[in-house]
């Protein structure tokens, strides 16, 4: 078996499935295919999987491509985590809004920073599902990257041939603080969960065959429980259901915090959040690449990513269910038919198979559906060659026109296009489509 990791120069979240794959014996043996395209990186990550490997008695076979096509050869699994532009991509995707009156905390999947960072990794994507058309057609592509939702209708919309699933780790996250803010295990904690990626919502929430809601909303009422998420609280106040990913992701999901100093200071906003993260990625790697080339050791643990224990169904016949980003094919009703959703889905050795959900509460539904057009918009941008669309796509947004004007956000998708310069999708580069004044 061989499992192609694209991008794996993210070092740490390489030794984190590495470490989830090598855990199981079945898996034992296997050919990892490492590829980046930073020299350096890509040693490191080598590095990094043989330590795993030993240290797991795993008896993996590492190899370490610079030309991506050799690591997609005859793989079994694809799994990108690419980060197109890397940190300077990224401040321009802060920067830029910023100058205009605009802030943001993640801007990595929704929002600005969302669209921008889907419009310079969706020829990426599509250039990586073509290579596994003609190298790998049966292999499945298991997808990290961000913007989840975007990349992922991008995929599905071009090669719709390519096997494929979204992943993300918002969902047993969000579990585990539940569980924490009720007072309970999260082994005792039962769910459902469905809606988009970053917005999907608790349906359910049930411990000893009690509906777990009333002692969530207690919780809430705890200054030092309400302290630590007060965003997702609020939306639970108001909306009557938790909802995925932290609260300052979702601060800028929707047009209600970042509006002025007061808010951001009431629910405390960590504006730029991800700026920090960014930069404390890099002094990590360089600290990961040290106590490598020194021997050290580093800490070996189970994540809650769900890819490895898809590949070790697929490859065993194990049953399991996981939740997965797929093509809304009537999947949750109250949301467009072909949008990306987040859905359970069950996998055995006969493959993939998402749940059927059904309604969403409708005012969850209402909440989701904006940015599926958004994300829908993105896309086209992409496919089409046509910059209009991410005029349309930034107008639309919830975030931006709660501070901007039209004409602010036709400059401000001026200046982004203007400064990722040729990462943007031909066409979407072009000045003949710009949106009318």
């Amino acid at each position: 078996m061989k499992i192609a990791f694209i991008g794996a120069g993210s070092v740490v979240f390489t030794k984190n499935l590495m470490t989830d794959t090598l855990s199981f014996p079945e898996l034992h043996g296997t050919t990892i295919a490492l590829h980046d395209i930073d020299p350096e990186r890509l040693e490191t990550a080598g590095m990094m999987a043989r330590w795993t490997s030993d240290q797991l008695g795993a008896d993996a076979k590492v190899e370490e491509y610079l030309d991506r096509r050799g690591a997609l050869e005859e793989a079994d699994f694809v799994v990108n985590m690419v980060q197109i532009g890397m940190h300077e991509a990224t401040l321009l995707d802060f920067e830029i809004p910023k100058k205009y009156g605009l802030k943001q905390t993640i801007a990595d999947s929704m929002g600005i920073g969302g669209i921008f960072r889907g419009l310079r990794t969706i020829p990426f994507v599509l250039d990586l599902a073509a290579e596994m058309g003609e190298l790998c057609p049966k292999a499945l592509l298991l997808n990290y990257t961000n913007p989840m939702s975007i990349l992922m209708e991008a995929l599905y919309t071009a090669h719709p041939e390519i096997k494929s699933v979204g992943l993300c780790h918002s969902v047993p996250y969000t579990a585990r603080e539940i569980a924490s803010y009720i007072g309970v295990e999260h082994e005792d904690l039962l769910y459902e969960c469905a809606g988009i990626n970053h917005i999907a919502w608790m349906t359910r929430l049930e411990v000893d065959g009690e509906d777990a809601y009333r002692r969530l909303f207690a919780a809430m009422e705890d200054p030092d429980v309400y302290a630590k998420d007060k965003v997702r609280f609020e939306l639970m106040r108001r909306f009557g259901y938790y909802v995925t990913e932290s609260s300052e992701h979702n601060a800028e999901y929707v047009p209600y915090f970042l509006k002025d100093e007061d808010l951001i200071e009431r629910y405390d906003i960590p504006v730029d959040e991800y700026i920090r993260r960014s930069e404390k990625n890099l002094v990590q790697y360089e600290e990961t690449r040290r106590k490598l080339l020194a021997g050290e050791d580093f800490p070996l643990g189970r994540s809650v990513e769900y890819g490895s224990l898809i590949i070790h169904s697929l490859v065993t016949g194990e049953a399991r269910a996981v939740y997965g980003n797929v093509k809304n094919t009537g999947l949750i009703t109250n949301l467009p038919e072909g949008c990306c959703v987040e859905v359970p889905v069950l996998v055995d050795g006969t493959g993939l198979r998402p749940c059927h959900v059904g309604e969403l509460p409708p005012q969850c539904a209402a909440a989701c559906a904006p940015h599926t057009a958004v994300q829908n918009l993105t896309v086209r941008a992409a496919l089409e060659g046509r910059r209009d669309h991410v005029y349309h796509a930034a107008m639309l947004d919830r975030h931006a026109p709660s501070v901007l004007s039209l004409d602010e956000i036709a400059d401000m998708v001026d200046e982004l296009i203007e400064a990722h310069g040729d990462a943007m999708p031909e066409g979407v580069r072009s000045s003949g489509t710009q949106i009318s004044r």
